[in-house]
């Protein structure tokens, strides 16, 4: 596994180098040993899988509060999905700013998005399924939404957006004095 730092510091990308031969391959989708450069301690407690059907969805941008803030590792199984990292973290030089990705399976990319970022995406074909790992359990006190169409984060969707779920769609706008979590 090799790992690439992004335009967004603490937001990586991590590569897998399958290994290939007449009958197709293997892959390693992870490693706590190989990925401890960006673990750093945390432990992989729970794992989602998401599937998609209509190309233009929209999920998310969800995020956990503080002190349940999360670690997410998010790598395509199927499809294709245009992947959305937020910076919420206060007194970031990138806050609000977002990092991009496009996800598929065959390039074997994992997006590892740490404590303080939001995260969505925005599926490109029909049932995608993307595969998450979490640092830590979902709790629902602490769940927080960003809007997908919230102008102080202006997300460029590469598609229009066709499905959004009622919860999401109904999440506030940020206001004028957000100024991030402490992470």
């Amino acid at each position: 596994m090799r790992v690439r730092e992004t335009g967004i510091q603490g937001v990586r990308l991590v590569e897998t180098a399958p290994v290939r031969d007449a009958r197709g391959a293997f892959a390693r989708l992870f490693c706590e040993n190989e990925l401890s450069e960006i673990i750093k301690g945390r432990h992989i407690v729970q794992i989602n899988q998401s599937w998609t059907r209509i190309p233009g969805t929209v999920r998310g941008l969800h995020y956990q509060r503080p002190p349940y803030a999360e670690m997410k590792l998010i790598r395509c199984l199927k499809g294709r999905a245009w992947d959305v990292a937020v910076d919420l973290r206060k007194g970031s030089r990138t806050l609000l700013q977002y990092f991009t990705h496009v996800l598929e399976p065959d390039s074997l990319i994992m997006v590892a998005i740490p404590e303080g970022f939001a995260h969505g995406f925005q599926v490109l074909e029909s049932d995608t399924e993307l595969l998450y790992l979490h640092t830590t359990p979902f709790v629902p006190d602490s769940a927080g939404i960003i809007r997908f169409d919230d102008p102080k984060v202006d997300i460029a969707w590469p598609l229009p957006v066709v499905e959004v779920s009622d919860r999401d769609k109904g999440a506030p706008l940020l206001d004028a004095v957000f100024e991030g979590f402490e992470i």
